[in-house]
């Protein structure tokens, strides 16, 4: 067996969700699958599935039912009328920088004075602060716009207000209980706005901003609000969903300067772009810009109108994100070493690990410490916050990352009293406290895990929306699923199961061969080819294995003009026992020694069968260590003397066939752990007909009763019998003794007579005729195909086929 890596959770449809989804099949002409992911993703119409799908800029929705946007427009109209100069407010990371730059076009376009601001993430810190408020009054600017931040700066709104500034907040963060007293604050989210979606980022209400004043949506600056809605992870739904597609389609048709720039910076085809390359490529490199130096460099090339000064620009940020890579993989180096210590010394003070991993050191980094911190989540998958400790101030500063059931921004609520500030979201957020209280805060965050977290929930989940076989994943499934696009959070790319999928094929690719290839189903042209970056080291284990359970993304990959259907391994689960076929090996023995080596390194237990006289010399030495039953024991069994408790080992290895394959069964019956069987015994030739079938038992009886009278002793009539039948000794032995067992013959003074009556009887009402049976069936299936020696493996433990890895 191979466990999955997650819990892997199937959406299924109930009988009234199938019946729309075959529904929306037949009215929009979509595959199967495709309507069934629609409605899956709460597309349950034909109009809802058609917006979904194809919505326009029709469909987005009246700016001013924004609460706050008739302020804000007013205020913005009178600045413009007044001639006044207008200071946007922006910050480092890159939805901040999108806010920032479509702001810029706006007031541009509206012919407004203005320029722009934003925080030193290591000197100021996010948001709006009180001294930059006060050169902003010293400078001459009348009007304060904040972009993706302001919700939560009430002291420094009252400062700018109290020096003559008006202020208008944009946002999208989670208002705290106490809003600041600007001018106009225009936030989906803020109490008793009606607005009917609250997932835009920072960059989305900045749109809506534009759209209101311009009076149309300004669908030329839509790739400046798919960048900030992609790269802050905002869920693809709604609005965003339309903003992000026509994104896309501008970054195609007529990219911007900085765009283009940034494309080829990233090794990215503008042609093809999609929310992917926003997200894992072009994002990052405008985040590095804030991370390590200032986020100016990456307004300037979002604004720029010059592709020689973007390339230049362009160029800049990429190196950062070099120097930013680097960073941080020292970084997640060392703070996976705290996290080791911690945990040292929690199993020392017989104490649970702690639920949130609370982390801060000198010398960390403010600017990646959140990339860092999302790294320990994806390997521990438990909440993490990471924190740099400035020793002159006294001060920590950090990011935090959280796993779905943990709401991050409650969390911290709870412990409020311990920040000098906070904030973010369910998922994520910023903070700054001083280091004395860094204990205290990790002692109520893990409280807070406790409250809202089971045991189950730090398992990663893999959310399967589709099963389906190799077959089904065709081209034209996969061309109908990618209908669905544009794919991120809140709508990811759909994850497929293949269940029982047959493993064609299996080798290692790359140049040190760490990656794993499949091929799925029929083998030749038909199969499905799967690729596992990272998983080579699963071929070994996957050897044994005739078929497998395997989670991915469906994908098309394009080879010299030619187009194959193609899955992305992320999961995998193998529940029957793998069968290592080894039989007719030349040397069994070394391979033995091998898997002996392999189990003592893997703490597992491991067993054989084996005579003493096949294990000579050092390989028995090595082979013949006790205590199975302990972690990396090995024992070694005689093939006459299986044990009758189980084997209690992960692994078992026949040199030899056992005497009963019977015991055999038995006592793999009695060992729950067994993974894998590896059969090094050599394959016997055909044992000829099989004396034990109905029709030969009567053949042996009918020459019985013509030896009649029958030899004295039964050995001598066992022999009388198998020369006169021509079977085999045992055969003749088994008749014998199934006869006296149904009646048929009798022992009266130590000689053999037949009963010259007997009544009908059946060959089942004899034990020894069932266990021979038995016995002929077991021989048989453990010289068959692996696949079938897998699946007897398997029917033995048929608890551990209830899909143990689903949830």
């Amino acid at each position: 067996m191979i466990p999955s890596k997650t819990r892997w959770r199937i959406r299924e449809l109930d009988a009234a969700g199938e019946q729309k989804a075959a529904e929306l099949a037949a009215r929009l002409r979509l595959s199967p699958l495709a309507a069934r992911l629609l409605v899956l993703r709460g597309q349950e119409t034909p109009e809802e599935a058609e917006r979904f799908l194809r919505g326009g800029a029709e469909e987005l929705y009246d700016p001013y039912r924004l609460l706050g946007m008739d302020a804000a427009v007013k205020r913005i109209r009178e600045a413009a009328a007044r001639d006044e100069r207008v200071l946007v407010y922006g910050d480092y990371d890159a939805d901040g920088v999108s806010s920032t730059s479509l702001m810029l076009y706006l007031l541009r376009e509206l012919g407004i004075r203005h320029d722009y601001y934003i925080p030193h993430r290591m000197k100021e810190g996010y948001g709006l602060n009180v001294p930059a408020v006060e050169r902003a009054a010293e400078q001459g600017f009348s009007l304060l716009l904040t972009v993706d931040n302001g919700i939560s700066a009430v002291e420094p709104i009252a400062r700018a207000r109290s020096l003559g500034l008006s202020v208008i907040v944009t946002d999208h963060h989670e208002p705290p209980e106490v809003l600041p007293e600007a001018d106009a604050i225009v936030n989906p989210k803020q109490p008793g706005c009606p607005y009917p979606f609250k997932g835009l980022a920072g960059a989305g209400v900045a749109f809506k901003l534009a759209q209101a004043l311009l009076g149309r949506p300004p669908l030329e600056w839509s790739d400046i609000a798919a960048l900030g809605t992609v790269a802050d992870l905002m869920p693809l739904e709604d609005e965003n969903r339309i903003l992000v597609r026509f994104g896309l389609e501008t970054m195609r048709r007529a990219p911007k300067p900085g765009f283009q720039a940034l494309a080829e910076a990233c090794g990215t085809s503008l042609q093809s772009v999609t929310a992917s390359d926003i997200g894992f490529q072009m994002g990052p490199r405008i985040n590095a810009a804030g991370r390590l130096e200032h986020a100016d460099t990456a307004v300037r090339l979002l604004i720029s109108q010059d592709l020689s000064e973007a390339t230049g620009l362009a160029g800049e940020l990429d190196e950062l994100n070099v120097r930013r890579r680097a960073i941080v993989e020292q970084m997640a180096q060392e703070a996976e070493e705290a996290w080791q210590e911690r945990c040292r010394r929690a199993d020392e003070a017989g104490e649970p690990h702690p639920g949130v991993i609370v982390l801060a050191r000198q010398g960390w980094n403010p600017g990646v410490i959140g990339i860092v911190a999302s790294k320990l989540l994806e390997r521990h998958f438990r909440p993490a916050v990471l924190l740099g400790h400035d020793s002159e101030t006294g001060l920590c500063k950090g990011s935090a990352r959280s796993i779905p059931g943990f709401d991050l921004y409650e969390a911290l609520s709870a412990s409020k009293h311990l920040m000098e500030h906070y904030g973010g979201h369910a998922a994520a957020a910023g903070m700054t406290l001083k280091h004395e209280h860094l204990a205290q805060l990790e002692r109520g965050l893990c409280l807070e895990a406790s409250r809202q977290l089971k045991p189950d929930d730090y398992v990663p989940v893999s959310e399967i929306d589709l099963v389906c076989s190799p077959e089904e994943a065709s081209l034209q499934t996969i061309q109908q699923l990618a209908l669905l696009e544009p794919f991120g959070s809140g709508n990811p790319l759909p994850k497929v199961l293949l269940q029982g999928s047959r493993l064609a094929e299996l080798r290692t690719i790359g140049k040190d061969q760490s990656h794993l290839k499949l091929s799925l189903g029929t083998s030749g042209a038909g199969a499905l080819d799967a690729i596992g970056f990272g998983l080579g080291g699963l071929a070994e284990l996957l050897a044994g294995s005739p078929s497998a359970d395997i989670v991915g993304e469906l994908s098309i990959n394009e080879w010299n003009g030619r187009k194959r259907p193609q899955l992305m391994i992320r999961d995998l689960a193998v529940r029957q026992p793998r069968v290592f076929d080894h039989r007719g090996t030349r040397d069994p023995l070394a391979l033995l020694v091998r898997l002996r080596e392999r189990l003592l390194r893997e703490g597992k237990a491991g067993a054989a069968v084996a005579s003493p006289a096949r294990l000579q010399g050092p390989a028995r030495q090595e082979t013949a260590a006790a205590g199975a039953g302990e972690a990396g024991g090995f024992r070694c069994y005689s093939p006459a003397e299986l044990p009758a408790e189980g084997f209690g080992c992960r692994e078992l290895a026949l040199l030899e066939a056992p005497s009963s394959w019977a015991e055999l069964e038995a006592g793999l019956r009695l060992t729950p752990g067994i993974a894998a069987l590896h059969l090094l015994y050599p394959r016997q030739a055909s044992a000829g007909a099989d004396w034990t079938e109905r029709e030969r038992m009567g053949q042996l009886y009918a020459r019985l009763r013509r030896l009649a009278p029958l030899p004295g002793s039964r050995s001598e009539a066992s022999r009388q019998l198998a020369m006169q039948a021509g079977c085999p000794l045992p055969a003749a032995e088994l008749a014998l003794a199934v006869f006296m067992e149904l009646g048929f013959l009798r022992e009266e003074g130590g000689a053999l007579a037949l009963e010259p009556s007997p009544g009908r009887r059946e060959l089942a009402e004899s034990p020894s005729w069932k266990a021979a049976r038995e016995e002929a069936r077991l021989a048989a299936l453990l010289q068959d195909r692996p696949e079938a020696i897998s699946a007897w493996l398997a029917q033995l433990h048929p608890e551990r086929q209830a899909e143990p890895s689903l949830s």
